[in-house]
């Protein structure tokens, strides 16, 4: 009887720990989630775009873009940072109303 006992202590001690790892990560993520969902919300508004994937990937994309303009602009590549430039506005002039 005394052996059932402990043994029954142990897996509710287990369980606890477990049941509070689990709990603890939960309120994790989800407070990740919210913050992230927060943040595409809020970039969003300020720029006047949809919070779709689609509109996100496409800011991403025009952001590269812009970048690889000043990157071809401090190489003294006037012509491909002209284009890269104008590629990049392009993109963005999709996602920003």
């Amino acid at each position: 009887m005394q052996v059932e006992s402990f043994f029954e202590w142990l897996g509710q001690a287990l369980g606890s720990v477990i049941r509070f790892i689990v709990e603890v990560l939960s309120g994790l993520f989800n407070t990740l989630t919210s913050a992230g969902g927060n943040f595409v919300e809020g970039l969003s508004q300020a720029l006047g775009m949809d919070t779709s994937v689609i509109s996100i990937i496409a800011l991403v994309i025009g952001l590269m873009l812009l970048y690889s303009a000043v990157r071809a602009f401090m190489r003294a590549s006037v012509i491909v940072g002209v284009i890269w430039l104008m590629l990049g506005l392009w993109v963005l002039s999709w996602v920003i109303h």
